[in-house]
């Protein structure tokens, strides 16, 4: 919808890259092929729908492809800890990828109540 702040398209492309970054370390470095792959699918699934709720036929559609977003995010965050709790990230790249997460998650809360709000 116009007048939407650019950041969450940003943010979410940002953030795909190091969702794919991250799944190229697990499978190459950890051999872990199976939740690094849920990983893959949800961390990168935030920003395509990000780019399809920019093109949104209506309010409703936005609102709707925003909190699809909103979903697959808070998914993100789920095997995002548990990879960490299973040893499959450390401390230091747990924290990193889990803040940007959070933050992507709190800035989809945001719009989506923004919007519905406005509605």
């Amino acid at each position: 919808m116009a007048g939407i702040d650019n950041a969450i398209y940003d943010k979410s492309y940002s953030f795909a890259v190091r969702i794919v970054n991250a799944y190229k370390f697990l499978t190459s470095e950890q051999k872990e092929f199976v939740l690094s792959k849920q990983l893959l699918r949800c961390g990168t699934a935030i920003g395509a729908l990000a780019r399809e709720a920019k093109f949104a036929q209506s309010r409703a559609d936005f609102i709707n492809k925003l909190s699809i977003a909103l979903k697959e995010a808070n998914e993100t965050l789920y095997w995002i800890e548990l990879l960490h709790d299973t040893d499959y990230l450390d401390e230091t790249v747990f924290l990193s990828i889990y803040q940007d997460a959070k933050e992507l998650t709190a800035l989809l809360v945001s719009i989506v109540k923004t919007t519905k709000a406005n509605s």
